[in-house]
């Protein structure tokens, strides 16, 4: 069964289901680390991705721009001149009702009889102003951390706004 794309999961339809022990076969989340970089220094500037809107982001978005923020940033600022971190975590159940597809679908398949899904995964629910990754830095590397936040704005199913502090 090929994989449903990340637009089903998008919106936020109804009461979310995050008790896992009463789900059987709830995958576990792709995303792994969720601290990186240098985590025992202090630096004076953070830089961060915000969300402009609500929704739901799978665990396989949140990896995906884990991946390829740090990778950006640790090759233009170096592992030493950041630290970054990732500030929501896959609570929500995501589940799907497969359907039976091919010859002879029409006697497997109970279309929408008992329709309550399996579980295929793990989202973030995500509010409005909230944020996503944070990473601290030093002031000559604020344009390479915004530049590394920038490739992770694409693989969010939200609009995202990039915001510079002053600690």
């Amino acid at each position: 069964m090929a994989r449903k794309p990340a637009r089903m999961y998008r919106d936020i339809r109804g009461r979310v289901t995050t008790r896992k022990e009463y789900i059987g076969g709830v995958p576990n989340p792709r995303i792994s680390q969720f601290d990186l970089g240098n985590l025992t220094a202090e630096f004076p500037i953070e830089v961060s991705l915000i969300a402009k809107e609500k929704c739901n982001i799978l665990h396989r978005a949140l990896e995906a721009v884990r991946i390829a923020v740090n990778r950006h940033i640790m090759k233009t600022a170096g592992k030493a001149n950041y630290r970054m971190k990732v500030r929501i975590y896959p609570h929500v159940v995501v589940r799907e009702n497969k359907q039976a597809t091919g010859a002879g679908a029409d006697r497997v398949s109970q279309g929408m009889r008992k329709a309550y899904g399996k579980p295929v995964g793990t989202a973030a629910q995500v509010k409005e102003g909230q944020k996503i990754i944070s990473i601290w830095t030093t002031p000559e590397n604020v344009e390479n951390a915004k530049n590394a936040l920038k490739r992770a704005i694409p693989k969010l199913p939200t609009p995202c706004r990039i915001e510079v502090e002053k600690l």
